[in-house]
């Protein structure tokens, strides 16, 4: 399926070097689930100095056929690894992969219901 993809700099230059390894990851987000119709990438940086270090936000957008945008976002002040902004992308990366297989997985009936 032909996915549109996208990456957005908020508060920060954008780099040919972040943008490559999105695109990487968006690669690999797409061997993982063929579905995926477009994927837009959000890579914030905080907007004031902090004084301990910038900690990154990444957003991530992924639309499926037939359902709601799927949207994973993580709180950027609750992990001081995400200093790195490389991480701060592998972390997000992979969190929209688990959603994704939750996705999935409901849509299969691999989900445990609880009997009332």
């Amino acid at each position: 399926m032909a996915v549109v993809a996208e990456t957005l700099f908020r508060n920060m230059e954008p780099s040919d070097a972040i943008i490559a390894r999105v695109a990487d990851r968006m690669a690999w987000l797409e061997r993982h689930h063929d579905r995926i119709t477009h994927l837009r990438v959000i890579v914030e940086a905080p907007h004031r100095n902090h004084l301990k270090g910038k900690i990154y936000h990444i957003k991530i957008a992924v639309g499926l056929p037939g359902r709601p945008e799927l949207v994973v976002s993580h709180e950027p002040e609750v992990n001081h690894a995400h200093e790195d902004v490389y991480i701060a992308i592998r972390d997000a990366f992979d969190a929209a992969r688990r959603q994704l297989q939750d996705v999935v997985d409901v849509r299969r009936g691999k989900t445990k219901t609880h009997v009332a």
